[in-house]
C-alpha cells in the first residue's frame, strides 16, 4: 500500500558532487518525504556544498560533502548512487543489506547480459551475479517491477529518450523491429562535471559533433528496453550528437512501417501508450529541449511521411531530470510506496 503522505524516509547520495548528484540534492531539498542524511563527494569530502554549487546555498548553506564508507549508509531507507561507470559495481555489493533500497544512476547494472559489457563498455563485469537482481528503472514502461524493488538501475538519458519515442510504435505494431534509426542531440552536461578535452567551452561552442559512431554503449540498452517491453526483437542504429547546450536531449527516430499507415495512426499510438501518464506530453507541436528544462516531462510527437513511407517519432527531455535524477526520484517514490509524482514538476522553466 502507498505510504501515508506524512511518512518520511532517510536517504543518502553516494556521489553527490557530480551533476546528477547536484540535481538530486536540489530535488530532495523540496521533497516532502525524503530526508537527506548523507551526501558523499569522494575527493570533495569536507568541501562546502555551497562553495562548489552556489545554487544550492539556500538549502545546504552550512553543509559539506561527507566522506564515504560502507558503514555511513547503515540504516538508511534508500541510497542513490551517482557514480561513474565501473564504480557502482564495487560499491553496491558493500552497502547492499545495510539499506532497504538502492537506486543506481550509473550504467553498471542496466544490462542483463554480462557478455555485453566487454563488447560495449570495454571491460568485464565484476559482479555479473547481481545483474538479474536489478530492475530496469524506466517507470512508464516497467512501473510494476519498480514498485517496492530493492535494487533499481535507473535508465540512461539517451536510452530513455529513444525508448520513449519508439516503444509505442513497436507495441502498437506500426513499425518493424529491425533497422530502427535513432539520431539524437544531447547537451554537454551529459558528459559529467569533470573536465574533458571534448567538452571544454572552446571545443563545444558553435559546433555539433557526432560521436560513438556504430559503437555507442547505450545501443544495447535501447534494444534491451524495447524488446523487454514490447516482446519484439529489435536492432537499432544509434548516433548521438554533442551540441552546445547545457542540458537537454532530443531524439528523432525512424522505423519502417509493417503496413501502410498515417500520421493520425502514429499519433494515436503515442496517445494511447501514454494515456494518463503525468509526465508525458503528446502533441502535434514539434518538441523542443527548452520546453522540458528543469522538469520531469517528456514531449513527444510523430509523423508518417507519405513519400518515403517511413514512420518518424520524436522525444525530448531534460537529461539531468527525466534523463537522470528526476527519473531516479520517480523510481525512489515507487520503491518507497509514495505517490510517483511526489517532489517532481511536470512544468519546465522558461526562458
Amino acid at each position: 500500500m502507498p505510504a501515508a503522505s506524512d511518512q518520511n524516509f532517510s536517504v543518502g547520495i553516494v556521489g553527490a558532487s557530480g551533476y546528477t548528484g547536484t540535481e538530486l540534492l536540489r530535488l530532495i531539498a523540496h521533497h516532502p518525504n525524503l530526508d537527506l542524511e548523507l551526501a558523499t563527494g569522494d575527493s570533495k569530502a569536507g568541501t562546502a556544498i555551497a562553495d562548489l554549487y552556489p545554487s544550492l546555498a539556500g538549502a545546504y548553506g552550512g553543509r559539506s560533502y561527507d566522506a564515504f564508507s560502507p558503514e555511513a549508509v547503515d540504516g538508511l531507507d534508500l541510497v542513490f548512487c551517482g557514480l561513474p561507470h565501473g564504480v557502482s559495481m564495487g560499491v553496491i555489493p558493500e552497502i547492499r543489506g545495510s539499506v532497504d533500497h538502492i537506486v543506481d544512476l550509473g550504467s553498471d547494472f542496466r544490462l542483463h547480459d554480462a557478455s555485453l559489457y566487454p563488447q560495449w563498455y570495454g571491460a568485464e563485469h565484476v559482479k555479473p551475479e547481481l545483474l538479474d537482481e536489478f530492475v530496469y528503472g524506466l517507470p512508464e514502461l516497467f512501473r510494476d517491477k519498480i514498485a517496492g524493488a530493492e535494487l533499481i538501475a535507473a535508465t540512461g538519458c539517451n536510452a530513455a529518450t529513444a525508448t520513449f519515442a519508439l516503444a509505442p510504435m513497436l507495441e502498437s505494431g506500426l513499425v518493424e523491429g529491425d533497422g530502427l534509426i535513432v539520431n539524437l542531440v544531447t547537451g554537454v552536461s551529459g558528459a559529467g562535471r569533470p573536465p574533458k578535452e571534448n567538452t571544454t567551452f572552446c571545443t563545444v561552442d558553435e559546433d555539433v559533433t557526432p560521436y560513438g559512431l556504430l559503437t555507442h554503449r547505450h545501443t544495447p540498452e535501447i534494444e534491451q528496453a524495447l524488446t523487454e517491453r514490447t516482446g519484439v526483437d529489435v536492432s537499432v542504429l544509434f548516433t548521438p550528437h554533442l551540441a552546445p547546450l547545457n542540458r537537454g536531449i532530443i531524439a528523432t527516430c525512424y522505423g519502417r512501417p509493417k503496413k501502410p499507415t498515417t500520421t493520425e495512426e502514429a499519433m494515436g499510438a503515442l496517445r494511447d501508450f501514454y494515456a494518463d501518464e503525468p509526465f508525458m506530453v503528446v502533441s502535434d507541436r514539434p518538441p523542443s529541449t527548452k520546453a522540458t528544462l528543469g522538469s520531469n516531462s517528456v514531449h513527444l510527437t510523430a509523423r508518417v511521411d507519405p513519400r518515403t513511407g517511413l514512420v518518424m517519432t520524436m522525444a525530448t527531455l531534460d537529461n539531468l531530470m527525466k534523463g537522470a535524477s528526476g527519473m531516479a526520484v520517480q523510481c525512489a517514490n515507487l520503491a518507497l510506496g509514495l505517490p510517483e509524482t511526489t517532489g517532481l514538476s511536470s512544468i519546465g522553466v522558461y526562458p
